[in-house]
């Protein structure tokens, strides 16, 4: 062992010499390298960025992993005291109940009702319909109201900060604030559909919800995106309940309720056993979307790296053939290293380190190329792609990169390392 170390230290001093006395081919080989390295680093920073993106738009919709999340449905009267009850004050469980909202002028339809997109990607909303516990029918024409500046948002009243579970990408203002006393005007923030909604249309401050008491006047406080195309408004549920009794916080004509939880929480088995009292079934799941995602990412991965091989491939070839040339050059030397007594081993030892040392160095340079690309990449693009933001290098694409590197050391100076192990002593004469 302590023999093999001492060969180890004397090819690794005497392929620094090399190296050293031969600048200008050890820059060659580094700039055949360099693209093929860079592009397998480039390649695993890429496919981070590229899972961070996807899990990130998930997250908005889905929550983060981990969370357990409890669909509800069903129009049983009793639904919203039971969930509201059940939740409030936990600290490990957030209820959502939607409905839909008009804000604007009384007595008149939204500009985009059923509460479409107002840029009109979910095109003609159709003729107005009513729904109750019979079905759906379409309004006769005679109790159509007229269009007027109202707009129509989906709204979703919260027991507590959803942003624990869903981490909604702040816009401009504030979140809603649950550590102060409710509101009789109740705080709104709207997702980005809505706030174009409200930044294209001027609309009065009155807020009408199915089953209030009465019209009420809200006051918007910041601007959220939860990565949703529908004009959606989030309000805290105890001060939309001053409005709205807790048993008409369910709308029958679109239910919308879930609960998220902290996985382990007792409020999963204690709300699933009051719901099933009053003939709710929840749909119980755990977020998981990594593991979703898991093999559509490896594939893509696969895909890349296998693009970026065939470019190291290349620069392996350049490798090999400066290795060639500069073997061929020193064959007087290496015969007379053999004519002293040096091992076959450590000649070919000398040559795999120059190449090695070769790989180390352009892929220390590729990375360093690539950990500046970015940072000039969060820098520039961060504020326009939120995923990007607070966005750090992943270093295991720098472990791939010193991976290539030595691989492509190995690779480009196998063949030269052989050839200078076979010159004979015989070859000195020459000289």
């Amino acid at each position: 062992m302590i023999r093999f170390s001492g060969r180890a230290r004397s090819a690794l001093i005497i392929g620094l010499q090399g190296i050293r006395s031969r600048k200008t081919r050890t820059l060659l080989s580094m700039v055949s390298l360099f693209l093929g390295v860079l592009a397998v680093v480039v390649v695993q920073a890429g496919a981070s960025i590229a899972e961070r993106a996807l899990l990130a738009d998930m997250e908005l919709f889905e929550g983060l992993d981990g969370t357990v999340v409890m669909d509800v449905g069903g129009t049983s009267p009793q639904l919203g005291q039971v969930v509201t009850a059940t939740v409030a004050g936990r600290p490990d469980a957030v209820a959502m109940t939607g409905m839909q909202a008009v804000i604007g002028e009384p007595g008149v339809r939204p500009v985009n009702e059923g509460g479409v997109p107002l840029d009109g990607s979910w095109g003609d909303p159709g003729p107005p319909m009513t729904c109750d516990e019979t079905g759906c029918r379409e309004l006769p024409a005679a109790e159509i109201a007229p269009k007027g500046q109202a707009i129509e948002v989906r709204l979703t009243a919260l027991s507590g900060d959803v942003r624990r579970y869903r981490p909604y990408r702040p816009q401009s203002g504030d979140w809603l604030d649950f550590a102060t006393m409710p509101s009789l005007s109740p705080s709104l923030v709207l997702n980005k559909a809505a706030a174009y909604g409200f930044e294209k249309y001027r609309v009065p401050a009155e807020m009408r919800v199915p089953g209030a008491s009465a019209n009420m006047t809200p006051h918007f406080v910041g601007v959220v995106d939860d990565g949703d195309q529908q004009p959606r408004a989030y309000v805290r549920l105890d001060e939309l309940s001053h409005w709205v009794p807790a048993a008409k916080l369910i709308d029958p004509n679109s239910s919308e309720v879930r609960v998220l939880m902290t996985a382990g929480t007792p409020v999963e088995q204690v709300l699933s056993a009051k719901l099933r009292a009053i003939g709710v079934e929840p749909i119980v799941r755990t977020v998981n979307s990594r593991a979703d995602q898991e093999k559509e990412l490896a594939l893509m991965r696969l895909v890349f790296l296998a693009m970026a091989g065939l470019v190291l491939l290349i620069g392996v070839a350049g490798i090999l053939n400066v290795g060639l040339a500069t073997v061929g050059e020193r064959v007087e030397e290496f015969a007379l290293r053999r004519a002293v007594g040096t091992p076959r081993t450590l000649l070919a030892g000398i040559v795999l380190a120059e190449t090695l040392i070769t790989g180390l160095l352009t892929a220390a340079l590729a990375i360093g190329v690539s950990v500046l690309g970015m940072k000039a990449l969060v820098t520039f693009a961060g504020s326009s792609q939120p995923f990007l933001q607070g966005m750090q290098f992943p270093w295991d694409a720098g472990v791939a990169g010193v991976i290539a590197g030595l691989v492509a050391g190995v690779l480009g100076g196998f063949v030269p390392a052989v050839r200078a192990a076979g010159i004979p002593i015989a070859t000195v004469m020459r000289a």
